[in-house]
Parts: structure tokens; C-alpha cells; sequence
């Protein structure tokens, strides 16, 4: 049996047909999960990749989601009855797959060079527009359609893309930093591969003292000290220093020149970094860390997730941004090292930095955005989080085989 793609048109001869949901309850207790049987064969009825769809319930639902594309397996957290299931679905079409012009399901997903997201309808021939404030349209521009994903840049796994609660590790465990393991080594990654990066990660592996990264790039130090020193640098030999970061003083001194109570708005911040031609400078990431975020840096996160993500564009700019919060915190804001865990935890619930660079970020110590000494007093405090993340993946991979 099939219905209509839009179950709007009762016309039962409407081209357009996609199966029904099937969904079957798993487990009970905490650990009870929704498994959507038939998933796959509905979102190619809506020529959309299957993350993008089983994401969109996550998001809805305010719920956790685990995506194992090789093992066509997709789990939704709680109880969901396949009838919810299909009135959620209907938002989704609507919004990320139906034309805006003529309604036609005839479309693709564009990025454009802007980073915008729209709807190419094949049917009428129109670009409609998506909302970029959902919280899909964010992992829709880290995680883009296969036909458009460059080959040499790697995108966040399936396994990565899932938000499964870890064995003997939760959300609010997250929050309140803890951990399910009270070893006091610190786990760690000998290799910068991506593809190595979602194999779990034991805690007695290596400490991070022997995980040094050699760079002696200049970190991007946005206090008045540091601002002054450079601007005295440049005068005596202007040559010597990259241009770019007289720019990007420039900028970090222009948030903060009203103060931390008003700060531009995110159109604003946008506007003066292509002013300043700052796009394509993986630094201003570390300037909009130290810059952004107060005291509250755990609640201001969130409303800046779609200027982030349009920002972060690269795996680089996400390095440097994780390097910028380094440095808010080990150098500006030490009393909040232990809020690391909700900070990290922001980031990876709203597609703002990837798994396989937080990972990186917890998992080593670098020199070049702290003393060493304080990269891994900072970086040791994300470690619940990070036991977290093995943790989910490990409980994933034990529910397949199961």
C-alpha cells in the first residue's frame, strides 16, 4: 500500500506515492527505543537521504537518534506510534522537500555559495528557500547530499550523527560532569585520520602529555594586552606578521566596543566579517570564541547556531574555534573549565562543531592556543563528555548485534 507523498491532495490519483511508516517498539524501560522498519524506502520515495529524515524526528521529538546507515538500522529514543511518526513526517516534506512555488516533491537540496539552502524544483523549474533557524537545515549544511559533498572533505559518520545515550553515561550526566569511569588517565588518539576517529577511544590508551601537537602558529589572543602588543609589532615591521590579523583585531575589537551586555546580532557580526573579508580565515573562529560568550557561555550558544554553523565552515574553522573556547576559558574564565561538558555538549546537539574534531579536541593537548600545561587542564575536563560519545557509539554497535 501507498500514499500520497502530500497527504494534503486526497486525489488517489496523485503520482506522487511514498510507503507509509512502519515503527516497532524495542526494549522497555530507559532503554526503550522505536526502530523504524521501513524508513529507508520512504526517503527514497522522497529523494532525501535517510539521516536528514531520521535527524528530523530527533529534532521534533526532542529526542535522541542513532543512524547506522550500513546496517540500515534507524532508532528513534522512546515509545512513537507510526501514525506520530507520519504526522511528523508531514512537517518535514513540507518544509525540506515539497517546491514553495508549486508544491511539487520534484526537488533537490542546493547549497549555495552563500551557504543558503534551497528547494530546486525539477517540475516548475523554481528555487524556493529553506528555513536556516531549524535545527536540520544546520545539519543539512555540515552533512550535504551526496551528490554535493566534495570528495576530499570528510563529513561526520552515520555513527557519529547519532545522539544515542551512552551505557552508565547520560545527557545529565554530561551536564553535571560526570563520568561513568573514575580512571584519572585521559584518553587519547594516535592518529589524526578521520575514518579513525569513530573507534572508541580507551581511557588507558596513552596520556595526553605524550599527544602534543607541534604548532607554532600565533594563536589569535583577543585580550587588550595581547591586541596592543601586535598592533606595536606591526608598526616596526608590518612585513614580518600575516595582514590578516590586523583584521581580525580589528573585528574582535568591534564586538566588543559596546560591551558584553550589547554585542552586534548575528546579521551584523555576518556582515562585518565579509566586510573585513574575514570568510575565508579560519582565525576569526578563534576571535568569535573569546568574543561571543560571557559568564553564561553554557545558554549563549544556542541562539548563535546558525550564524556558527554558516561561520564554521571547514573542519579548520572548528579547530579554531574549539582552540578560541580553549583559550575564553584556560587564560580568561578558569572558574568555568569545569562547564566544558555542557559547553561541548552545546556545540554537538546543534550540529555546530563536528564529532571527529571534538573528539580530536578532547583527546590531545596542543600548545598552540595555551601553555601547554593549561591546553591539558582544560582539555582533561571535556573527558565526560568524550567517555560519552564512546559510550554511545559502543551501546549502538551492541544493539545491532543484537
Amino acid at each position: 500500500m501507498s500514499i500520497n507523498i502530500c497527504r494534503d491532495n486526497h486525489d488517489p490519483f496523485y503520482r506522487y506515492k511514498m510507503p507509509p511508516i512502519q515503527a516497532k517498539v524495542e526494549g522497555r524501560g530507559n532503554g526503550i527505543k522505536t526502530a523504524l522498519l521501513n524508513i529507508a524506502d520512504v526517503a527514497r520515495a522522497l529523494n532525501r537521504p535517510v539521516p536528514y529524515v531520521v535527524k528530523y524526528f530527533g529534532f521534533e521529538l526532542g529526542t535522541q537518534t542513532s543512524i547506522s546507515v550500513d546496517k540500515d538500522r534507524y532508532l528513534v529514543n522512546g515509545v512513537h506510534e507510526p501514525a506520530k511518526l507520519q504526522d511528523v513526517l508531514d512537517g518535514f516534506i513540507n518544509k525540506f522537500v515539497l517546491c514553495g512555488s508549486c508544491k511539487n516533491p520534484e526537488t533537490e537540496i542546493i547549497i549555495t555559495k552563500s551557504s543558503d539552502l534551497v528547494r530546486d524544483c525539477k517540475a516548475c523549474g523554481k528555487r524556493t528557500p529553506m528555513d536556516l533557524r531549524h535545527k536540520l537545515s544546520s545539519f543539512i549544511l555540515k552533512n550535504p547530499p551526496e551528490s554535493m559533498a566534495s570528495g576530499s572533505k570528510k563529513r561526520k559518520a552515520a555513527t557519529a550523527s547519532a545522539n544515542v545515550r551512552g551505557g552508565g553515561v547520560s545527557i545529565s550526566d554530561i551536564a553535571q560532569g560526570k563520568t561513568g569511569n573514575d580512571d584519572s588517565n585521559d584518553a587519547a588518539v594516535n592518529n589524526d585520520d578521520n575514518d579513525e576517529l569513530t573507534r572508541q577511544i580507551h581511557a588507558a590508551a596513552s596520556n595526553l602529555e605524550d599527544l602534543e601537537v607541534k604548532d607554532d602558529d600565533w594563536a589569535v589572543d583577543m585580550s587588550e594586552e595581547a591586541i596592543r602588543k601586535r598592533a606595536k609589532e606591526l608598526q616596526v615591521d608590518s612585513t614580518a606578521i600575516d595582514p590578516s590579523l590586523s583584521k581580525l583585531d580589528e573585528y574582535g575589537e568591534w564586538i566588543l566596543s559596546n560591551g558584553q551586555d550589547n554585542l552586534p546580532n548575528d546579521i551584523e557580526l555576518y556582515k562585518k566579517a565579509v566586510e573585513l573579508d574575514l570568510l575565508n580565515e579560519p582565525k576569526v573562529a578563534a576571535v568569535l570564541a573569546q568574543c561571543l560568550f560571557s559568564k553564561d557561555i553554557v545558554t549563549e550558544i544556542e541562539p548563535h547556531t546558525a550564524f556558527l554553523t554558516k561561520i564554521l565552515a571547514t573542519e579548520e574553522f572548528e579547530r579554531n574555534f574549539l582552540g578560541g573556547i580553549e583559550r575564553f576559558l584556560g587564560l580568561e574564565n578558569k572558574d568555568l573549565i569545569p562547564q566544558l561538558p555542557k559547553i561541548l555538549l552545546q556545540l554537538y546537539q546543534n550540529d555546530i562543531v563536528s564529532e571527529e574534531e571534538i573528539m580530536r579536541f578532547g583527546t590531545k593537548s596542543s600548545k598552540k592556543f595555551v601553555p601547554k600545561d593549561v591546553s591539558k587542564k582544560v582539555r582533561r575536563a571535556a573527558k565526560p563528555f568524550i567517555t560519552w560519545l564512546e559510550n554511545a557509539e559502543s551501546e549502538d554497535e551492541e544493539s545491532d548485534e543484537e
